[in-house]
């Protein structure tokens, strides 16, 4: 057991970097030309970052991201319609901190995953609470919930989250289940927080695909017109990065 009662009593009430910094400065003699308030300031700052970069990764491994994305990794160089201005004043997460929504599109490969989860992560690291998945599972999530019964207990969950991030949106049909549980999720998040839908599908195509033409308007009405879009365009850069690495060999 620790000799020192100061540190004793840091580590019971679980104090553990302020405790353990406390411990290093006596033992090396580290705080001898700090003041008593300085000396406090200095390890409570301490305390707190490793606090806060605690909360932040739990919060990345309950997203249940795909990738580890990355805002300042974004490639801006290679033509896609990807204005990094625009983009750049997304990730202030301003739209977030208004409710409104982001829709990115485009054909497969060209990154509207990456960057929905690079946005996810920049949500994270400012202390909110993000949900990936893919929107055919959740669906199927869904469906399994009301048969047990506890539906009404998986949309609550959901409202939990500031960002909702629905990838791969629009690949399967829409049958009446489907339907109704992308009404339930959008209804519940209008102008309370925030979803991110990234899909290959244009937006002009949504309505056939979601069918029912009164529950697709409304579905419609409430995502897209308080939403922001991006629209990537050209080649996949999977094929790019490969068509690279194998002219270098």
């Amino acid at each position: 057991m620790n000799k020192n009662p100061t540190i004793e009593k840091l580590m019971k009430m679980r104090i553990n970097t302020m405790a353990s910094m406390h411990q290093h400065h006596l033992q090396n003699n580290l705080y001898n030309d700090s003041t008593p308030d300085e000396y406090i300031s200095l390890l409570t700052d301490m305390e707190w970052e490793e606090r806060q970069n605690t909360k932040i990764q739990r919060l990345i491994k309950q997203a249940g991201f795909r990738q580890q994305a990355n805002v300042n990794d974004i490639d801006f160089t290679t033509p896609r319609n990807l204005e990094k201005n625009m983009f750049n004043r997304l990730t202030s997460l301003d739209f977030i901190t208004k409710k409104e929504n982001l829709i990115l599109t485009g054909a497969s490969g060209v990154g509207k995953s990456y960057l929905a989860q690079a946005l996810g992560h920049q949500a994270c690291s400012m202390g909110m609470k993000v949900h990936y998945v893919i929107a055919a599972r959740l669906f199927n999530r869904l469906k399994l919930a009301r048969v047990d019964g506890t539906y009404n207990k998986e949309l609550k969950k959901l409202t939990k989250h500031n960002v909702l991030i629905l990838d791969d949106f629009g690949l399967q049909a829409f049958d009446n289940h489907a339907r109704e549980v992308l009404m339930d999720i959008i209804e519940d998040r209008f102008n309370t927080s925030t979803t991110i839908v990234s899909a290959q599908i244009p937006v002009s195509a949504w309505y056939d695909i979601i069918g029912e033409g009164t529950i697709a308007d409304a579905i419609l009405d409430r995502l897209v017109n308080s939403s922001h879009r991006i629209d990537l365009k050209g080649e996949s850069l999977r094929k790019t990065i490969l068509e690279s690495i194998n002219g270098k060999n």
